[in-house]
């Protein structure tokens, strides 16, 4: 009788590809796992060239989705590909985010961006705050399914890691369609990656208006273009023009990142931060800003984007796992999802354990 000691397995802990971290942060579903409506779940394949890496996937997390109060849409496998540049470039002219996906998690599911389909008397000018607008909808994980069938997070991701341990630096939570990683809310205090473990903050802040006459560029608009007076029944935050950037304000740029050492990238990147309050709220722009910080691959975003071809010269990546014959492994090591050796495993963790017969079992302890 044979075993295979795998059920879901954190590509970051494969020995067979180091210092890559855009190859080795998904979670790759390598035995089969179902989701939401038994479809398969997370990451299927990842193939990957000198230039680009292609991440195939369902866009159906592994962990339990919805109800979705009010939204009468579905989860439904979506057999995405996309294309992560494995050298990613700041933009000359930076693009804006648009509707639909601008990211994918490592667990195969899209990023949104801050905004929901609508505005006010749909001009285009006020755009409505998916968070305010449509979070009632939203299932504990913070997601939910556009009408397509799409499951995506506007905000933070909060069952993909661990976004109450303020005491070690975040995990990459995905890429940005820029080819920039996103991490989770906590990083080193200082960019050149010394410092305490803190929160990343914003730098955007609500504007001090009464009335919505005008940008937050300052672009003075038409009486037609006025968004609603602020009120208790239209307060500031509806709208993502009712902030605006205040360099310095927080730790990050107008992106929502920063240039910053990580444990994943110890020479230096350009990385996206999740941002949350204190208590954990969401804060605007709550991924990536309202523009890209880099130059945006095509086929990655628009209408019916998502479905690149993967080159018949790209290789797979596989974690060199075999299946072994029955016998009671030896326990080598165990280690966390930032690959660091760990003595003992305590109730709340989530660890790795590696064994001598090259599985590898992924266990939580409540």
């Amino acid at each position: 009788m044979k075993t295979f000691l795998i059920n879901l397995i954190f590509v970051l802990i494969s020995s067979t590809i180091i210092a890559q971290p855009e190859l080795n942060s998904w979670f790759l579903n390598i035995s089969g796992e179902t989701g939401y409506n038994n479809q398969p779940s997370n990451v299927q394949s990842i193939h990957y060239t000198n230039n680009d890496v292609y991440i195939s996937c369902s866009c159906i997390p592994g962990y339990d989705i919805g109800p979705w109060a009010g939204n009468p849409n579905q989860a439904e496998n979506q057999n995405f590909c996309f294309k992560i540049t494995r050298s990613p470039q700041e933009a000359n002219n930076y693009q804006a985010t648009g509707m639909g996906h601008i990211g994918v998690w490592s667990n195969g599911v899209s990023v949104f961006n801050a905004k929901d389909a609508f505005s006010y008397n749909n001009q285009g000018i006020w755009n409505q705050d998916a968070f305010v607008f449509e979070g009632s909808s939203f299932d504990e994980c913070l997601g939910h399914p556009a009408p397509n069938g799409e499951y995506h997070n506007h905000i933070n991701p909060t069952c993909l890691y661990d976004d109450l341990d303020d005491q070690n630096h975040s995990p990459i939570i995905g890429y940005a369609f820029d080819g920039f990683p996103i991490y989770g809310a906590y990083a080193y205090e200082n960019s050149d990656g010394t410092g305490v473990i803190k929160r990343m903050e914003t730098s955007y802040k609500l504007r001090e208006i009464v009335q919505r006459n005008s940008l937050p560029d300052g672009t003075i608009l038409n009486p037609n273009q006025y968004g609603p007076i602020v009120s208790s029944q239209n307060p500031l935050g509806n709208y993502l023009e009712d902030y605006e950037y205040n360099e310095g304000y927080g730790d990050l740029n107008e992106f929502n990142g920063r240039f910053c050492i990580t444990p994943e990238y110890t020479e230096g990147t350009f990385a996206y931060f999740i941002t949350i309050s204190e208590s954990g709220t969401p804060e605007y722009p709550y991924v990536i800003g309202p523009s890209y910080y880099g130059v945006v691959q095509s086929g990655n975003t628009g209408p019916q984007s998502g479905h690149n071809s993967i080159p018949n010269s790209a290789n797979s990546y596989n974690l060199n796992i075999v299946e072994t014959e029955n016998h009671e492994p030896l326990l080598l090591k165990m280690i966390d999802i930032l690959g660091r050796d760990m003595k003992i495993h305590q109730s709340g963790q989530l660890l790795f354990y590696i064994y001598d017969n090259g599985s590898v079992d992924k266990k939580f302890i409540y």
